[in-house]
């Protein structure tokens, strides 16, 4: 992730928890602006979807396609993405997919993406 910076705050995740978020059966997008000029980006993964392999695996890949597209966003957003329980076992192409749709209804993708 080289153009995004990793979010730990707990305030700013219950900040962009309250706003109007973009979600489909693999995952939900909360996005906000912020005042810099890089964009971050934090992952949420419940411990209703498994164990903590289950959900760091889906946390990992989750990263993965963010990473891979992260160059087809506009910068200077607080991302926040949750995984559902249908993102456990998703395909990447069906998570690759889901994110850019997601990105491009919350108004964070910038033109083209990536794949």
């Amino acid at each position: 992730m080289q153009f995004s910076v990793s979010l730990k705050q707990n305030h700013i995740f219950r900040r962009l928890y309250r706003t109007p978020g973009a979600a489909d059966s693999y995952m939900v997008l909360y996005a906000r602006r912020n005042r810099e000029g890089k964009n971050r980006v934090g992952f949420t993964v419940s411990k209703k979807l498994g164990h903590a392999v289950v959900r760091n695996r889906t946390r990992r890949r989750l990263r993965e396609v963010y990473r891979l597209n992260e160059s087809a966003l506009k910068p200077g957003y607080d991302i926040v993405i949750v995984a559902r329980s249908r993102a456990v076992e998703a395909p990447f192409g069906k998570l690759t997919a889901s994110f850019l749709h997601l990105a491009d209804k919350a108004g964070i993708l910038n033109g083209e993406a990536s794949q």
